[in-house]
């Protein structure tokens, strides 16, 4: 009985990852802009890989692949909201940019008047 609980969890974390990859791959390719596009990328590395991490996981049992899989997936938990944030930050700040808003010269006081 616990087994099968645990293949069903496994099923569903693996198919509700591979949904959310596939519509964030969607929405990479349909989105019009980069930052609507950035948004769907993070939700497909974050979201999409982490529950088809974990769905396999869930199927490896207690071994030396769940251990890996694990530490992939902190790896990709910490990489792909930074990696995401680092392109949205490099295109603010492109002074070739003109459907942004630039940003304040002076990003600390701006950041301390509020």
């Amino acid at each position: 009985m616990m087994a099968l609980l645990v293949d069903v969890a496994s099923w569903l974390c693996l198919i509700v990852g591979g949904a959310f990859a596939i519509v964030g791959g969607i929405g990479v390719v349909r989105l019009p802009d980069l930052f609507t596009r950035l948004h769907a990328a993070g939700v497909t590395d974050t979201m999409g890989a982490g529950l088809i991490l974990v769905g396999l996981m869930l199927q490896s049992g207690l071994h030396l692949a769940t251990f890996k899989l694990f530490i992939l997936l902190i790896f990709l938990l910490f990489v792909g909201p930074t990696s995401t944030h680092a392109l949205a930050e490099a295109a603010l700040r492109d002074p070739d940019r003109s459907d942004i808003a630039p940003l304040p010269e002076n990003e600390e006081s701006a950041s301390s008047n509020t």
